[in-house]
């Protein structure tokens, strides 16, 4: 199977022009704006959704062109979930640097994240194909109806499985779904290879999700570019909280509890003990992989290639990275 690298030596021309589309449309006439996007999409990160949706469109055949000025519309909502993200949760650090509103301040984060969203509905409107539009305005309201259910779980601790499910599935893999969706209707595939390339998506970005919850408790500060324990300290109940809780005596889930409920991480070094204790890491790791593998399955409606077998690798480095 390909290594990540690989994969990117596979897509570095498709990559070159999805960065010079960024590049190019990040330009604006305040100065500000230039600054502080150019500070964000300049901290690099894993272009995990770009990459995806040059990879479906070359899978899927696609000749269209587009790819590249769709993967970087898909690029810029994320940044501006994460602009928006950082203020919410008042986050100091992401990818190893200050967060753009310790910098900037909220203000102008979040303006700017306001600006991504409407530079990129500019962007996909010049595509030309009315079902590109509703796919993409569709992930970005259910991205939003996403983290406001975050925003409600913040600070309980009864927060389910379920729950914590559907808050990844639309904050999350919504995005990675339509990532790879965009590369079948670029290439006017059938709809079974379409909902295919669909469900390839929402399986890779909830395995994505699962690992990111278990580097905040096992991660290299150094290579994750986040402080340790961040999601406690916000009081976000995700997966290995809730099994540890489930699995942990009683004064090991009350100690869980409070700090959730109290949204610090005062006690991380003693629930960290914990959540490796009681499985609960490799619970979460084992069904990020389960994930990766249902991802995989998808992929076999949509016909072999190099680029087929590049998706598939690509959620089997979802499902084992360390940063």
């Amino acid at each position: 199977m390909m290594t990540l690298e690989e994969i990117r030596n596979l897509t570095n021309d498709d990559m070159s022009a999805v960065n010079k589309v960024i590049t190019d449309r990040l330009a604006s006439d305040v100065a500000l704006v230039n600054q502080l996007s150019a500070y964000i999409i300049g901290a690099g990160g894993k272009r995990f959704r770009p990459l995806i949706t040059v990879l479906s469109a070359r899978a899927a055949g696609d000749n269209s062109g587009w790819a590249p000025q769709l993967a970087a519309v898909v690029e810029f909502i994320h940044t501006a979930t994460l602009l928006h993200d950082d203020v919410v949760d008042e986050s100091s650090l992401r990818r190893g640097r200050d967060t753009a509103n310790v910098l900037f301040g909220n203000a102008a984060s979040v303006l700017v994240g306001d600006f991504l969203y409407s530079r990129a509905f500019e962007m996909m409107v010049e595509v030309g194909k009315m079902r590109v539009m509703e796919i993409l305005a569709h992930a970005t309201n259910v991205i939003a109806e996403g983290e406001v259910l975050q925003l409600m779980n913040c600070g309980d601790p009864d927060t389910t499985v379920e729950r914590y499910l559907e808050v990844i599935h639309c904050k999350t893999a919504k995005l990675f779904e339509a990532a790879a969706r965009l590369g079948a209707v670029l290439a006017d595939l059938p709809q079974e290879q379409e909902d295919a390339l669909a469900t390839y998506g929402v399986h890779l970005g909830t395995a994505f999700q699962l690992m990111d919850d278990v580097l905040d408790y096992d991660g290299d500060e150094g290579e994750t570019g986040k402080h340790l324990g961040d999601d406690l300290a916000e009081g976000k109940p995700t997966l290995p909280l809730i099994i540890a809780m489930q699995r942990g005596d009683q004064h090991e889930a009350s100690l869980i509890r409070r700090a959730i409920e109290q949204q610090n991480r005062n006690d991380l070094a003693k629930i960290r003990k914990t959540i490796e204790s009681t499985g609960a890491l490799v619970y979460t790791r084992s069904l990020a992989k389960e994930e990766a593998r249902k991802g995989i399955d998808a992929l076999n409606a949509i016909p072999a290639s190099k680029y087929r077998d590049a998706l598939a690798a690509l959620a089997h480095v979802a499902a084992n990275r360390s940063s």
